[in-house]
């Protein structure tokens, strides 16, 4: 962690081991996966292409991406760099990230977005990546450069943030670096997965390490100045501070209403102080946050390598609720604790699959079921006997995935989920046509959205 007071670091240290079983320790120095936190880094390198006056705002997204396309023609032509930067252009919370779990790049991601159904524009917020992700590229289309590059020139080098980079390859070649954990089930933690988030770099693909992080948080509290050099316009970086959406309105009377601005969560204490703050997870092993008080010139950021629980939001608040009161008020690690267990339990499987219905019909002979589908969304999707059992693949071309599946109840199978959203036990439905085979399956694990379905060739 980190700690940012009146335009110095204050605090630097870190805690715990790089991988779990071994010896290296964590520093200053140690490059964490940021997950979400990229959106504020990303929102402050878009402020500095409008600052240069090369982008506004209120510039049309397709004004600079030609190719951009939403489902709705109007919301195509219309949706703003603001607009998708907080969260408004309609797609709904997770468009695309199942298709970045199967290993498809950022290009096919974009150009797919146009088939997932969209909410009320400008009316309705849904927490989207690739939303974000879209809005960004933007900026980087009209800077021409690539995302990677504009962060490089705009932000991490006149801040000399050297372990700072939106490119997985730079953060597995950094020689001091933090690998992500889930839990193994025991009370003790394995370094299992490798989460490349380069598709969606802008919303969650950056590295860094605190001391790099801290220099930025006061480039933020300076109002985008750094060592007395105004590295990014403030006007352009004070758009970012303020509420665009509404991300969560009070629950009771009593309560205050929660905003989003560009990459900020936003939000006021009792004394009406504005606070910005921004988490990050991935589930595959990586937990972040960043808090700030800009009134008090005070800011902290907290990363871990660990399965996210709560932990770095409970210190940010914690940290704060200190400075502001004296003293906590609240218990912040069990009440972040808790919030995080709602959302696990709330991410569950609608069906259990891992328990057999009491009747159950048999399954038809493996060739009823075995051929090729497909889906204008996700592609292709084969399925094969393979030693007597069944399996299909599905993904890009060039690195399909293979799904085992194993028998539930007449034509429905079950499969294991992967990846950031993987949550267990999944669904491939059958559906009988009329020549002796099935027709179409549907995955219920790829059909939140109603695109889960695959049509026989």
């Amino acid at each position: 962690m980190a700690v940012v007071y009146r335009d110095q670091t204050v605090y630097t240290k870190g805690f715990g081991v790089r991988e779990s079983g071994k010896t290296e320790t964590v520093d200053a120095d140690t490059v964490f996966l940021l997950a979400s936190v990229s959106k504020p880094l990303a929102s402050t390198v878009a402020a500095g292409a409008v600052g240069r006056n090369a982008v506004q705002w209120k510039d049309p997204v397709i004004s600079h991406s030609p190719d951009f396309s939403l489902k709705d023609p109007f919301v195509t032509r219309n949706a703003t760099i603001a607009d998708l930067l907080s969260h408004q252009g309609g797609l709904r919370t997770g468009s695309g990230d199942l298709l970045e779990d199967l290993g498809f790049d950022q290009p096919y991601i974009l150009s797919h977005l146009n088939q997932q159904p969209l909410d009320s524009f400008r009316s309705s917020y849904n927490y989207s990546n690739f939303g974000y992700t879209a809005g960004a590229q933007a900026v980087a289309d009209a800077m021409k450069m690539s995302w990677e590059d504009l962060a490089d020139e705009i932000l991490f080098k006149p801040l000399n943030m050297t372990d700072s980079s939106y490119r997985h390859a730079d953060y597995q070649k950094a020689p001091n670096r933090a690998l992500i954990h889930v839990p193994a089930g025991d009370r003790t933690w394995v370094a299992k997965y490798n989460r490349d988030a380069d598709a969606e770099a802008p919303a969650g693909g950056a590295s860094s390490s605190v001391r790099d992080l801290a220099r930025w948080l006061r480039l933020q509290l300076a109002s985008g100045s750094y060592d007395g050099k105004q590295v990014i316009a403030a006007e352009a970086l004070g758009v970012t501070h303020v509420p665009h959406a509404v991300s969560g309105p009070p629950a009771t009377p009593g309560a205050r209403t929660r905003f989003y601005g560009l990459g900020w969560n936003v939000s006021y204490d009792d004394h009406a102080r504005l606070q910005l703050g921004h988490s990050g997870a991935f589930n595959l092993g990586t937990a972040t946050a960043v808090s700030m008080l800009p009134g008090e010139q005070l800011g902290i950021v907290v990363l871990t390598n660990g399965w996210p629980q709560g932990i770095p939001e409970a210190i940010c608040a914690g940290f704060l609720d200190v400075a502001q009161n004296g003293e906590p008020t609240v218990d912040w690690l069990s009440f972040t604790a808790g919030v995080f267990q709602q959302i696990h339990e709330s991410e569950k499987p609608k069906v259990d699959y891992s328990k057999t219905p009491d009747r159950t019909q048999p399954a038809r002979t493996n060739t009823f079921y075995t051929g090729s589908y497909t889906n204008s969304y996700y592609g292709p999707l084969t399925v094969a006997e393979e030693g007597g059992a069944l399996e299909f693949k599905m993904g890009p071309a060039d690195k399909t995935t293979t799904f085992r599946l194993a028998h539930f109840d007449g034509d429905t199978f079950s499969f294991n989920s992967i990846g950031e959203n993987g949550n267990g036990l999944a669904g491939a439905i059958f559906t009988p046509g009329s020549g002796g085979t099935a027709s179409s399956v549907k995955l219920d694990f790829y059909d939140e959205t109603g695109l889960g379905t695959f049509t026989r060739s």
